[in-house]
């Protein structure tokens, strides 16, 4: 099979395409003949040696894929072959065939297209889980979603209309990117490059602030998110695109009962892959209804991965990148 393999850490320039064996599944293991697979920020920081969790080159990168089950192990109950899934791989995803546990297999709707699909899985789980389990939004609340036009941003604000959220604002990094996000629910979207997001939320507030604000840039804008987060609100943190950390100061969150909490996808997958199953069945369930419409901003073939990821870096991408692998599917 052909597999993008990172050669070595260091810029797109390392990802190859190379030949690999056809894996066998184990006991407890699903083989998936891939249709398609998505680009994360996650591969990008894996590939430059940044990503927790992540191995030594050489390696195939990638979080999730979608597929047709070719084989399954012994032991495996409830997947078959012939069946079409969504899949977090145990050993990356820009595949031609991929391997992953049955707990983090998930079968597709009838009702979803293929495109839909692979640009859900990281996304649409992280954002649902933000929203629902972590920040445990409540109807009527107010959320600030920072890159809002991204892939999960594009799918947060969206999930926090479906909901119950009163009011949903965003921050994009370019002007080019506020019609998008106002286009998908935001009431209104802030372009940070541009003015302060904090006192564009407290005016739009009336001085409240938000009760939840989703945070992947880290850095200054996750110390300029406690300045517009109201009282009992939640700041979950989960990545920082930005390249640092921000610094919270413990006595500004006991006093007004707010709370910075944090969240990984990887490490629910690693430790808690049960955990997934509700949040699964949930969003690929709205997506076949057409409720959630995930958000496709580029595709590419299998052997344009280092392209797709250069866009991925240039930060003017919006929505999903996919990468279309075939798996003898018309896509």
């Amino acid at each position: 099979m052909k597999a993008i393999v990172v050669t070595a850490l260091g810029g797109p320039e390392v990802l190859q395409v190379k030949d690999h064996p056809i894996p066998d599944p184990g006991a407890n293991q699903v083989l998936i003949r891939v249709v398609a697979t998505s680009v994360n920020f996650a591969d990008v920081k894996a590939r430059q040696g940044r990503y927790h969790g992540a191995g030594q080159p050489p390696f195939i990168p990638g979080l999730d894929a979608v597929g047709v089950v070719e084989r399954v192990g012994a032991d495996v109950t409830g997947l078959r072959a012939g069946m079409r899934v969504a899949a977090f791989p145990a050993g990356g995803s820009y595949a031609e065939f991929v391997l992953a546990d049955e707990q983090l297999v998930f079968p597709l709707p009838d009702a979803l297209s293929w495109e839909m699909a692979a640009a859900l899985p990281t996304v649409g789980l992280t954002a649902y889980k933000l929203l629902y389990d972590v920040a445990q939004l409540r109807a009527g609340e107010t959320v600030l979603v920072h890159a809002a036009a991204g892939g999960v941003g594009t799918t947060a604000v969206q999930l926090a209309r479906i909901l119950g959220a009163g009011q949903v604002f965003g921050t994009v990094g370019s002007p080019a990117k506020v019609a998008l996000a106002r286009s998908l629910g935001a009431d209104g979207v802030v372009d940070y490059t541009q003015e302060s997001f904090s006192e564009r939320i407290q005016e739009w507030t009336q001085s409240r602030g938000v009760d939840v604000i989703l945070d992947s840039v880290g850095g200054t804008v996750s110390e300029e998110s406690l300045r517009c987060l109201a009282p009992f609100g939640r700041l979950v943190h989960f990545g920082q695109s930005s390249g640092s950390g921000g610094r919270i100061t413990v006595s500004d969150l006991h006093a007004s009962c707010r709370a910075v909490l944090g969240y990984s996808l990887g490490t629910a997958r690693r430790t808690r892959p049960q955990t997934l199953h509700p949040a699964a069945e949930t969003v690929l369930g709205l997506a076949a209804e057409g409720r959630l419409v995930m958000q496709v901003g580029r595709r590419y073939a299998l052997h344009e991965a280092a392209e797709a990821q250069r866009w991925l870096e240039s930060r003017q991408s919006t929505g999903k990148i996919v990468l279309e692998v075939g798996g003898g599917v018309d896509f």
